[in-house]
């Protein structure tokens, strides 16, 4: 069983011992905090994302992934990865600092790579938190 907790996720699992279910060893919550938005874009203004789209000229030099988050319960490492046809090209590291609103982004200089990006945010174990998908045409 799957469950989502105030922003974060934890996950629990159920195991049978005849009639009875006896719970299994909890694992460590995942985060605590949520992304409330992750978008690519290309620039930043006003502390918010432009030019955000999903498909991208090659032409494009350039693009951000934007992220906001909310209710940073302590100081939590994510890592921005962005993927080009299902290879990891790239990984950002950051530091959200504990607080009520956290926005940050990472770049990446596309050199005319036509094809399907992802950007994933994961966290300190490596967790994929939230991603989101462009193509580049």
């Amino acid at each position: 069983m799957i469950s989502l907790l105030a922003g974060g996720v934890s996950f629990t699992s159920y195991a049978q011992n005849e009639n009875k279910k006896a719970p299994a060893p909890a694992a460590k919550e995942v985060t605590g905090m949520s992304i409330v938005s992750l978008v690519v874009g290309t620039d930043v203004k006003n502390r918010e994302a432009i030019g955000v789209a999903e498909t991208f000229p090659s032409s494009t030099k350039k693009v951000i992934c934007f992220m906001e988050a909310k209710n940073i319960t302590g100081d939590t490492k994510v890592t921005f990865v962005w993927i080009y046809n299902g290879k990891e090209l790239l990984k950002t590291d950051m530091t959200l600092k504990t607080g009520p609103k956290w926005r940050t982004r990472a770049d990446k200089n596309l050199r005319g790579q036509k094809g399907d990006w992802k950007v994933e945010i994961r966290n300190a174990e490596g967790l994929v938190l939230k991603g989101v998908q462009f193509k580049v045409e």
